[in-house]
């Protein structure tokens, strides 16, 4: 497996990355409020000054990018995370930003009369909705619950899929798109959701919080961020404090480990002709990095 080629440093916690047709990645930087266009030669230029605190990024249907937003944190000197929310924080929200001119427009700050707290990732069906998670926000003393949501990007539509979670972060769906994949940060469960239908996910039968089947967990100091399918229908998820990429097969099986240089690698993505060229956020120091993964990725819908 070849070693990973340092692209761009300098950036304020990144994520949500997304390679584009002319090769350059847009991503997020968290820290910086605004989403970044990194070109192959390291250039790093503003791509959209979102404001609040963008995290996850897709590419819809009608080819704008569309962003989940956590509404922003409170950063200290000296740590990479945030630190519960910015002063300024009223909801989090999912935005869609134009392709061209970089102006990002709020759909969504909330479902059902209750505020979206802290929208994480995002896929895109074939249908042209999109799955997201939300976090929830992380207080000095409590939290707020996390769930699953569908929204159409025209912003006429949202509902919750799954509610309560702990911490919901990556999402992807299987080749096939019957399957959505939930990466749950505290305790490294990754949780598998029956999609039947566009927007629509088996109900928990018994006593169960929500519909997921458990794939797949890590013990230790383990913690679970976003997460890339593969054309295989592996599940490469981003792994925070041990700083591996943790590939997973859909029955459960770590199929393997990718050590990275940082503690917090927190997302990954696939490009390049044969969809190997993987792009990592290694966010503890602010960097993009790309390695050659043994197989390809799963080519996302719309992008």
């Amino acid at each position: 497996m070849s070693e990973v080629r340092i692209v761009a440093t300098g950036l304020g916690f990144p994520e949500g990355p997304v390679v584009m047709p002319d090769g350059s990645v847009i991503l997020t930087e968290i820290r910086n409020n605004r989403c970044s266009r990194i070109t192959p030669d390291g250039k790093v230029s503003l791509f959209s000054a979102t404001g609040g605190g963008p995290n996850g990024l897709a590419v819809g249907p009608d080819g704008a990018l569309y962003c989940c937003n956590n509404g922003g944190s409170r950063y200290v000197e000296g740590v990479s995370m945030g630190q519960g929310p910015h002063p300024d924080y009223k909801s989090g929200s999912i935005q869609r930003i134009d392709r061209t001119t970089g102006a990002a427009t709020r759909l969504y700050i909330e479902c059902g009369g209750h505020k979206l707290s802290a929208p994480n990732d995002l896929v895109f069906d074939k249908a042209g909705g999109m799955y997201f998670t939300d976090l929830g926000k992380r207080y000095a003393r409590h939290r707020d619950h996390g769930g699953l949501y569908y929204a159409l990007p025209d912003g006429s539509k949202i509902v919750c899929l799954a509610y309560p979670m702990l911490s919901p972060n990556g999402c992807g769906l299987s080749p096939d798109g019957k399957v959505l994949y939930a990466a749950d940060t505290e305790g490294a469960r990754l949780w598998a959701f029956d999609v039947e239908g566009p927007g629509v996910l088996r109900q928990p039968k018994g006593h169960a919080p929500h519909g997921g089947r458990h794939i797949a967990g890590l013990g230790g100091r383990a913690r679970f961020d976003s997460l890339a399918v593969m054309a295989s229908g592996n599940i490469a998820v981003a792994t925070l404090t041990t700083g591996m990429i943790t590939e997973i097969s859909p029955a459960g099986s770590i199929v393997r480990e990718v050590k990275m240089p940082d503690i917090y690698p927190t997302n990954i993505c696939f490009g390049g002709p044969d969809m190997r060229t993987a792009y990592i956020t290694l966010s503890d120091s602010g960097r993009l990095g790309v390695m050659q993964w043994p197989e390809p990725g799963l080519k996302l819908n719309f992008n």
